[in-house]
């Protein structure tokens, strides 16, 4: 064999070499440095996702002490004596009550970003319930009738059926229990 056609096989045998050679440790140096990047941007997403827990958390559990707060406010016992000042009449009181409701309801609409669907839906369903409550009991009475009569309804037709907030209040305690035990 004519040697510069040898020193010419032996040279590009040698470049071919190389580039396999530089070509494998591209593919490995990359494959490192995407497996580096990968885990840098888990860790990246853990450390996010605690911190928006740590921050989240405590607003959150504010979020279920307000709804909690609503429903006992809305308890019959704790709405009328809220709500009755003498010398009002049986149209007056239900439409302080049933106000006091929907305010307390608007003031805290904001908290069910925070709750989940279903406290959310079962704390809509005993305001609703409760408003309904008040108006069932008024509209059984005569428009004359002493407001204390329709308190005592009220009260007579929650202890018959059970208050309209004790399910959605338990409701709420367990969830919390459950995502904070």
């Amino acid at each position: 064999m004519n040697p510069t056609i040898a020193i010419i096989v032996a040279v590009a045998s040698a470049l071919a070499a190389l580039a396999l050679t530089g070509w494998i440790f591209y593919l490995l140096t990359r494959r490192s440095l995407d497996a580096q990047q990968k885990q840098l941007m888990l860790r990246m997403k853990i450390d996010e996702r605690a911190e928006t827990l740590r921050v989240v958390t405590p607003i959150r559990l504010q979020a279920y002490e307000r709804m909690a707060l609503f429903l006992e406010r809305i308890s019959p016992s704790s709405l009328v004596m809220r709500c009755y000042q003498p010398g009002m009449d049986l149209r007056l009181l239900q439409g302080v009550m049933t106000k006091n409701i929907r305010d307390e309801w608007e003031h805290n609409l904001s908290q069910q970003v925070y709750l989940s669907p279903e406290a959310w839906t079962r704390i809509r369903e005993a305001k609703e319930e409760m408003i309904g409550l008040v108006n069932s009991a008024a509209a059984v009475l005569e428009p004359d009738a002493d407001p204390t009569t329709l308190a005592a309804n009220v009260f007579a037709t929650a202890a018959r059926n059970g208050g309209p907030a004790e399910p959605a209040l338990d409701f709420l305690k367990a969830e919390l229990r459950q995502l904070y035990a």
